[in-house]
């Protein structure tokens, strides 16, 4: 169980060995292995690393949309997942349909990556806010859509009332996001998963998406559970990091901490791949890491990374799977080799 939580908030969130079994043509395949971690209140984790690193089934398993369908049809869900509602702690994996219903999109909500697979093409953007509202708030009819206008408005869109009527298509791909935002905030939750929401972005409106993000968080207190394999935004957005690869979290850690001094082998190898690293010499090349990720129906023994790892002793990391340790006193990390790595850093 990752330690991160301290006793400055409660959490918004909290899981506890998350596994994600998932139903293949070839047979099941774990593509989430025993993730912990807590999501403060007011807080934002950033949860990082390559394609396939199981950042995205994650969230997808929090909020129980893992598999192929909303009941998880094609996944197999193992661990505890607590969220702070509004009647308090409740433990979504074991909820049952209707009540899981009631607490998505008032307890919990989700932006994801692209807003055109999420917005319904066929409804006025208004419409599906006030929806929202209907639904979880009991609000009627002319109050929701009162608020829809306020939540455009709140979001940066300018002259709500005619963007209010628009369709989806008709709006740009910054508008289409900040309207999946005030879908997702319309009912203040304690917990927002954003699940690569800039990617599609252009630099100009990624800004002013992750500003708005903070600014609304900051207002509302909530967490919020940032998945994205771009750094230049976690630096931008995070409190936290916790860095996966192949299913599991080999580091944790606050972002000041982590970008100053990594520990795990993996995670300097990301930062050495970004462009600008803090730390490289002007105009200095970008350093990818060899390799790929690997299949996770076949994972190497031992430390997964350990293949492309240049820290990687063959006898020792290949023998068998370290744990996560503390490395500090805010600080996880998932490698046999980390005190050798910090010592060579200091």
């Amino acid at each position: 169980m990752s330690a991160s939580t301290t006793e400055r908030a409660a959490p918004a969130l909290s899981v506890r060995d998350l596994r994600v079994h998932l139903a293949t043509d070839s047979g099941e395949v774990t593509a989430v292995q025993g993730v912990s971690f807590d999501v403060r209140a007011g807080e934002t984790l950033a949860l990082v690393g390559e394609s396939g690193a199981g950042k995205s089934m994650t969230a997808l398993a929090v909020m129980r949309l893992a598999g192929k369908g909303a009941r998880g049809e094609g996944a197999r869900l193992e661990g505890e997942v607590w969220l702070e509602g509004p009647e308090g702690p409740v433990e979504v994996l074991g909820l049952p349909l209707d009540r899981l219903r009631a607490i998505r999109g008032r307890a919990m909500s989700m932006v994801f990556q692209e807003p055109m697979t999420s917005l319904n093409p066929v409804f006025r953007v208004g419409w599906q806010i006030a929806e929202s509202l209907v639904v979880h708030e009991n609000l009627p009819w002319p109050a929701a859509e009162k608020r829809a206008l306020e939540l455009l408005a709140l979001v940066g869109i300018p002259d709500p009332a005619a963007r209010s009527r628009a369709f989806p298509h008709e709006l740009s791909g910054g508008m289409r996001q900040r309207v999946m935002i005030a879908i997702a905030l319309a009912c203040r939750p304690r917990l927002l998963i954003a699940d690569e929401p800039t990617t599609a972005l252009d630099v100009t409106v990624q800004a002013q998406v992750l500003q708005l993000v903070r600014s609304l968080q900051r207002e509302m207190g909530m967490g919020v559970l940032f998945i994205t394999h771009d750094l230049g935004v976690v630096a931008q957005v995070a409190d936290r990091v916790a860095v996966m690869y192949a299913g599991r979290i080999v580091e944790e850690a606050g972002v000041h901490e982590l970008f100053a001094s990594p520990r795990h082998p993996y995670t300097a190898g990301l930062l050495r791949s970004m462009p600008n690293a803090a730390g490289a010499e002007p105009g200095a090349m970008v350093k990818p890491i060899p390799g790929s990720m690997p299949n996770l129906r076949r994972l190497p023994t031992g430390c997964a990374y350990h293949p492309r790892c240049p820290e990687a002793v063959e006898v020792t990391c290949a023998a068998a799977l370290p744990p996560l340790e503390a490395a500090g006193t805010s600080r996880f990390v998932r490698c046999v080799r980390w005190a050798d790595i910090a010592g060579k850093a200091a």
